[in-house]
């Protein structure tokens, strides 16, 4: 394993150069990799390996929109699409990406395909950190291994046409054969990943959720929404406060922090935006850290994964959750977003 020191502290990562492709493909060699589920990180993972070389099967559900996805992205029914409890008989390694909600009610016919030998593979803790409350609670005699990309599986495809790799993090949570290490490093390697950094599934699940919830998705559209309509009520347009609030971070800044870190952001910015960059941003950091703290102590009780749980076993929650992005959608805010996308010059 590769040492990297991240500013005093030292961390054992698996790289291609350790790990490279080649010896992937040897370790998985003799392994029918099932991919069960084909929503937001099948297609990506599932695509990848097919692109590298290892033997791919997908199973989904018959006549269903993730079906007829999978059929135009190259899958061929009866050769390397099936049905997911055909899939999960011929898989060696099981990859378990369906949502959090479909695990659940699809467990009993996945545990049941899960014969001595074979891996069960997540790309989320969840099942496994809370199987208490969702029964995901796999065999003592198969591996139980994690490999978690740090993006969605969209990004993952992408980066891998362009070349480049998104980072995942891995875990063994059961090593029934003596293989799951180099089975999980093999398949994170074949997933496209850059470089594959330890973890466990507690910390996984919970680094995940506090993320999603904070700085991902909802503290990002949290402060997105303060600014903008602060800014429409002191009698900016919706260009003015829409560019000021999302379009120049997204478009100019981020991609500066993601070259080099912020700090070189930071020396690319004018030395007026410098100066008010550093009087706010400790202001902005002690204001939010409690809600953070509170958000991490929910994720650890496991409060949060109870709500996901209840709220997405609901037979109606996809048309309750679609209310509430229709609201997003709908705001003025996206509503902008979606006019000044439109007039970005690439797509004129």
């Amino acid at each position: 394993m590769a040492l990297l020191n991240f500013g005093g502290v030292e961390e054992h990562v698996i790289t291609r150069e350790e790990f490279p492709l080649k010896k992937a493909q040897e370790v998985l060699k003799n392994e029918t990799i099932a991919v069960i589920g084909y929503g937001v990180q099948g297609p990506g993972q599932a695509l990848n390996l097919s692109d590298n070389g290892f033997n791919v099967i997908v199973g989904q559900r018959k006549n269903s929109k993730t079906w007829d996805k999978a059929k135009n992205d190259g899958w061929v029914p009866g050769e390397t699409l099936f049905e997911i409890e055909e899939a999960c008989e011929k898989g060696t390694i099981l990859q378990y990406l369906l949502s959090d909600a479909g695990q659940i009610s699809l467990w009993p016919t996945v545990k049941k395909h899960l014969t001595k030998g074979k891996a069960l593979y997540f790309s989320h803790g969840f099942g496994i950190t809370y199987k208490e409350r969702t029964g995901i609670i796999p065999p003592d005699d198969v591996d139980v291994i994690l490999v978690a990309p740090k993006g969605s599986g969209t990004s993952l495809r992408r980066m891998f046409l362009e070349g480049r790799g998104l980072n995942s993090s891995y875990a063994i949570f059961q090593d029934a054969t003596g293989k799951a290490k180099e089975r999980v490093s093999a398949l994170g390697i074949g997933v496209g990943s850059g470089y594959l950094f330890q973890t466990d599934f507690r910390k996984e699940v919970f680094s995940d959720l506090t993320g999603e919830r904070g700085t991902l998705m909802g503290a990002i559209q949290g402060i997105f929404a303060a600014q903008y309509e602060v800014l429409r009520s002191n009698g900016h347009s919706p260009s003015e406060a829409f560019n000021e609030t999302v379009e120049e971070l997204t478009q100019s800044l981020m991609p500066l922090v993601a070259e080099n870190g912020m700090d070189w952001m930071y020396a690319n910015c004018s030395t007026t935006a410098q100066r008010g960059a550093l009087d706010w941003w400790k202001k902005f950091r002690d204001a939010s850290k409690p809600v953070f703290e509170e958000l991490y102590s929910e994720v650890a009780a496991g409060n949060e994964a109870q709500r996901s749980i209840d709220s997405n076993s609901q037979d109606d929650y996809r048309e309750k959750l679609e209310e509430e992005l229709k609201e997003l959608r709908d705001s003025e805010m996206w509503q902008a977003g979606a006019t000044v996308r439109k007039l970005r010059p690439e797509n004129n």
